[in-house]
């Protein structure tokens, strides 16, 4: 008797669309060339990578998950020059304007991805990361899509492995759909803490927010929604 097959891998789930547009300008494609390539968070075998090695002198380190522009990526490092930020963006444009912030601001302590988020957070230890913020992630707001959004039940298996205990997570979304199912995934999942106490909470921007061009668009269907976690300890 032959022991069955085991079943083939389950097809890897795509959370966002084409990642190339329009043609960069020459300055910034030189920054893509000479500059990403040394910026880029060197990722190797799950769990392994300490991000504190990347930052020596860091007391903190951010993750932000698809910072589309980078205007808020870029102006959070600003303002926090002892924390090190990793930014996560597999469009193009977007990594070509981050680099220009960074050069531009003369910053030191951001670190750069531009493949799948998923990816970079599996290499990642265990409890090394400070605050996360996933700023109006693609809603695929057509019912067929909704499969593919980042907000899943094994993302956020991976969200509390890698965040260390009272890790600050921050999630928004301009689609209402998509903050009822993300909100009950957080909820549902147990190593999340919703901080909101009344409506204003969720309905008033942060008061250290930075607004994007992506948020003054308004593309949504409902007006931006905020919530803020914190991670439980590990039991």
């Amino acid at each position: 008797m032959t022991s069955a097959s085991p079943p083939p891998p389950r097809p890897r789930i795509r959370t966002f669309g084409r990642t190339g547009g329009r043609a960069l300008s020459a300055r910034q494609q030189a920054l893509v060339d000479d500059v990403l390539p040394r910026l880029s968070v060197p990722v190797g075998a799950p769990g392994a990578l300490d991000p504190k090695s990347l930052f020596p002198s860091a007391t903190a380190i951010c993750l932000e998950i698809g910072f589309g522009g980078a205007e808020h990526l870029v102006e959070q490092a600003r303002r926090a020059p002892d924390t090190g930020f990793i930014g996560c963006e597999p469009f193009i444009e977007g990594m070509a304007k981050a680099l220009t912030g960074i050069e531009e601001n003369g910053l030191s302590n951001v670190r750069l991805w531009m493949e799948d988020a998923r990816d970079l957070m599996r290499g990642l230890a265990a409890g090394s990361v400070d605050s996360v913020y996933i700023l109006f992630p693609d809603p695929w707001p057509k019912k067929k899509q909704q499969k593919r959004r980042l907000i899943q039940p094994e993302f956020l298996d991976e969200l509390a492995r890698i965040a260390a205990p009272g890790a600050r997570i921050r999630f928004a979304t301009d689609v209402a759909s998509y903050a009822d199912e993300a909100l009950g995934h957080f909820l549902a999942h147990g190593a999340f803490n919703w901080h909101a106490g009344r409506a204003s909470d969720w309905r008033t921007p942060p008061a250290d927010h930075v607004p994007t061009r992506y948020e003054a668009k308004r593309l949504g269907d409902c007006d931006p929604v905020w919530f803020d976690f914190s991670v439980y300890p590990a039991p």
